[in-house]
């Protein structure tokens, strides 16, 4: 029993084909969005890809921008195919491409939805990368005389800038690193030299952040030297007292930023999914409408559509036995009854060879 039957005339036959040609037009539109969606996220990825480790971030943007692609191929096809099946002579040039085009679009929806989960699953994958990225980025924001680093500090202060955060997972960060270069540093004097020879290490540490760490909306100056030194400054108390620097740590801001652009962009390759199946459906039933009209063969009468010619049961007991097939066209059939093909040549039944030695002429 068919799944979903529809019965249509000739004139919903004619409209749906018009609808379907003017909906894969507007799916090609979607198509251009997907693809700029993905390459838009590939560029802010890009933009700030040496504070990540590289892994399979550039996956997502790259499996968007693929289906973008694929998707205004094949809905410009596909409106060409439904403007000519309006017409049942003009389907029968296209009688034999339909299924195989239906399966491969089924196919490619897949594709667009596991673009869309893809977005929503990222996140782990980017807080891993964002973490060792920042990380290994703030242990070189001093080696701004060494060449392939010397943009870091830069880099980094502009990012605390903007994201208005501070170190990896907080100001503290910088607490753990040597974040000024030795040649800012008067060796001669006794208080670095000590600083120096205080860390096992043999790194200049002090309880300081650099400027980009500075809140500039906070009412007193930047207290960012000795921030864990309540004596060192007028009137403060850094357990207490909220300070003037960004608490939040530059990771969970660009996870947070991050995390939002992929939400929006997964809400709407997922929307796009939907409308694919939809044109995906129509298609399908202009194509067994249009397929059953040939088989009666009167192009005014009306004809059924359907999803699937069988139920689903069937239909998936069928495709199972077609699969298992497969492997067994080249087996030869053991069957009882059969033998090998090739032992089983007939011989004549006449010749020199079939022929009674007393018949045989001999010379008199």
């Amino acid at each position: 029993m068919a799944v979903l039957k529809v019965k249509f005339s000739k004139t919903r036959r004619g409209k749906l084909a018009q609808v379907l040609w003017i909906l894969n037009w507007i799916s090609v539109v979607t198509g251009l969005i997907i693809f700029s969606l993905g390459l838009y996220l590939k560029i802010e990825i890009k933009k700030r890809s040496e504070f990540m480790l590289s892994g399979n971030i550039q996956s997502v943007p790259n499996m968007l921008i693929a289906v973008g692609t694929i998707a205004c191929i094949i809905n410009f096809f596909g409106g060409k195919i439904c403007y000519d099946c309006s017409d049942a002579n003009k389907f029968s040039r296209w009688k034999l491409f339909m299924l195989p085009y239906i399966i491969c679009t089924f196919f490619f929806t897949f594709c667009v939805f596991a673009g869309a989960i893809m977005c929503y699953t990222m996140r782990n994958e980017l807080e891993s990368a964002l973490y060792r990225g920042l990380k290994d980025a703030l242990r070189y924001y001093k080696d701004t005389d060494i060449p392939g680093r010397c943009f870091l500090k830069t880099a980094i202060d502009l990012l605390q800038i903007e994201f208005q955060c501070c170190g990896n997972n907080g100001f503290r960060d910088w607490f753990e690193i040597q974040w000024i270069s030795v040649r800012y540093l008067d060796m001669s004097s006794k208080e670095t030299v000590d600083r120096f020879k205080s860390n096992v290490d043999g790194k200049y540490l002090l309880d300081g952040v650099p400027f980009s760490c500075c809140n500039p909306n906070s009412p007193r100056p930047c207290i960012q030297y000795q921030i864990t030194n309540n004596s060192a400054h007028y009137n403060y108390d850094y357990l207490s007292e909220e300070l003037n620097i960004w608490i939040r740590g530059c990771r969970q801001a660009l996870l947070e930023y991050y995390d939002n652009l992929m939400h929006s962009i997964g809400l709407t390759v997922l929307l796009v999914w939907l409308f694919e199946l939809s044109v995906l459906t129509g298609v399908r039933y202009l194509q067994t409408a249009m397929q059953n009209v040939l088989i009666l063969g009167d192009p005014e009468s009306e004809s059924d559509g359907w999803l699937l010619e069988n139920s689903c049961r069937e239909t998936a007991k069928h495709n199972f036995t077609i699969i298992k097939n497969l492997g067994k066209i080249n087996q030869i059939s053991t069957v009882s009854g059969k033998s090998d093909p090739n032992m089983d040549i007939p011989t004549a039944d006449y010749g020199p060879d079939n022929v009674p030695p007393s018949s045989i002429p001999t010379d008199s």
